[in-house]
């Protein structure tokens, strides 16, 4: 029988630029992934776009797998063969099962693997300002299940014991027992003064921190409605948080904010706004896909040499253009000689990603400035130009060049076709007001929003807009939307600034 394998990943606590190398390599090959309910949407996004995606998520008061049956899962697709990972919040073999289903594997005889993943306790904290141990404080951390606290004579845990500890307490899956936990431990002889906290969502553009005495901790987290997932740290080194805080100073934390670009492209803009402490909502509007009719791109790609100038308005085109050199065999040493144009930093990034550096590159990354910037280079009487463009973008450049003279040759290297994957979760994330900003990136990604949700529902929801630039705003407010801010420079970080000045200016 031919087996596959198993591989337990920790995925971190929330945050997912905290999934380690390992982790997403081997998330990259998966043909199946098993994942847990708290994990973040964009780690799924590591994984290819055809493996099965199975949620064993168990969520408080909703039905969900038992812990037999994630196991059955786990051998049925590793013995057809298949590669298998087992996404795991935190740490597998922290409070995380993973000890459980490795056990399952083994006796399975599957071959299996596991990835450590930064636990819970350990990132919680640290985003929350609380060094774990420090010198002076704390020698020691005690990592416990707040599932086993309670009062019963059948409690595992040594009440005594954790009272006397010299270190830090944390529990796991406190939240709902955290009264108990107080009681218990003060009964025990841990002073009621000790600083205490409660990590709700840690890592993550929700989180919220508690601080207090252990004593008056349970009611400060009732009055802020603090819900699971929440850690419970205890010990002097919380009292550091109000020096050492730095996650809650990010601009944008507890923002949400709606991405439209197509999936490959948003990974950026999604990690600059994430980086300020949003959260980031992906809601692609478009998807990219080669050209009906492929043999245009190609013939151009063959006769490069024919071109004086080459000129590429995005990223994808300049994909489209050496996926294109690659199917003929060629590569960048077929452009010898010829000059090569990018409307922007983004576009001639991804031109030296293949070796290539752009020669020419407008200061306003608009077609006008582009088309502007090359007649200053050049008198463009009888240049020869060829445009690997989209199938729908505007012919503005085109005709700007030919009427300086230029002879043109506009070919599609791309189609941009609607998205509607997400159009259900996005309509009802706007109907419940719970997007603060929704981000264009193009004319394109406007149109295909649109025809998916309706400018309406955008005005209900209260959403402000932010544009990349003016062709877009141009769009937005054809649309009847206002346009809250502008990029100014037109780039995904000029997106993200001018979206943190509206906020900072209220």
């Amino acid at each position: 029988m031919n087996r596959g394998r198993v591989v337990l990943v920790g995925a971190g606590p929330g945050d997912p630029g905290l999934l380690t190398l390992r982790g997403r390599e081997v998330l990259a090959e998966a043909e199946v992934v098993v994942y847990d309910a708290l994990l973040g949407p964009r780690l799924l996004d590591f994984a290819p776009p055809g493996a099965e995606r199975i949620d064993v998520g168990k969520r408080a008061g909703k039905p969900a797998p038992s812990q037999e049956a994630i196991h059955r899962i786990l051998i049925d697709r590793a013995q057809q063969g298949r590669r298998v990972v087992r996404l795991k919040g935190g740490d597998p073999f922290v409070f995380g099962r993973g000890g459980e289903e490795a056990l399952a594997l083994a006796e399975a005889e599957i071959d299996f693997e596991v990835v450590p993943g930064i636990t819970s306790a350990i990132a919680g904290a640290a985003y929350a300002g609380i060094p774990l141990t420090h010198r002076n404080l704390a020698s020691g951390v005690a990592l416990v299940t707040g599932h086993e606290a309670d009062d019963k004579a059948e409690s595992a845990l040594d009440w005594d014991a954790l009272a006397r500890w010299k270190g830090t307490l944390v529990f796991y899956m406190g939240a709902a027992t955290l009264p108990t936990i107080a009681a218990n431990l003060i009964a025990h002889g841990l002073g009621a003064e000790t600083p205490a906290a409660v990590i709700h969502w840690g890592t993550t553009p929700r989180q919220k921190v508690v601080t207090g005495t252990l004593g008056a901790l349970p009611e400060a987290a009732a009055a802020a409605n603090l819900k699971p997932p929440a850690l419970i740290v205890i010990g002097a080194v919380v009292a550091l948080r109000d020096r050492l805080k730095w996650f809650e100073k990010r601009p944008l934390l507890g923002r949400r904010i709606v991405v439209t670009r197509a999936r490959p492209q948003a990974s950026d803009l999604a990690a600059r706004l994430e980086a300020l402490g949003a959260e980031t909502i992906a809601s692609p509007a478009i998807r990219i896909e080669p050209p009906a009719d492929p043999a245009p791109l190609r013939e151009a790609v063959r006769r490069a040499a024919a071109f004086e100038w080459i000129v590429f308005t995005s990223p994808n085109g300049v994909e489209a253009f050496f996926a294109a050199m690659k199917t003929e065999g060629l590569d960048a040493r077929a452009l010898a000689g010829r000059r090569v144009a990018a409307i922007g930093p983004a576009t001639a990034a991804r031109l030296s990603a293949f070796g290539i550096r752009a020669d020419l590159q407008p200061e306003t990354f608009t077609s006008a400035s582009l088309a502007e910037a090359l007649a200053a280079r050049q008198d463009l009487r009888g240049a020869h130009i060829l445009l690997p463009r989209a199938d729908i973008a505007p012919k503005d450049l085109g005709e700007a060049l030919a009427a300086r003279g230029a002879a043109v040759r506009e070919v599609t290297a791309y189609r941009t076709v609607a998205d509607l994957a997400s159009r259900e979760v996005t309509r009802a994330l706007l109907d419940r007001g719970e997007a603060d900003w929704i981000t264009f990136t193009s004319s394109s990604t406007v149109r295909y929003f649109l025809e998916a949700v309706g400018a309406e529902r955008i005005r209900r929801s209260g959403a402000r807009v932010a544009s990349i630039g003016q062709a877009t705003s141009a769009a937005i407010r054809e649309a009847g939307l206002d346009v809250a801010v502008e990029a100014n420079p037109h780039t995904m970080e000029g997106l993200a600034n001018a979206i943190v000045a509206r906020e900072a200016s209220g």
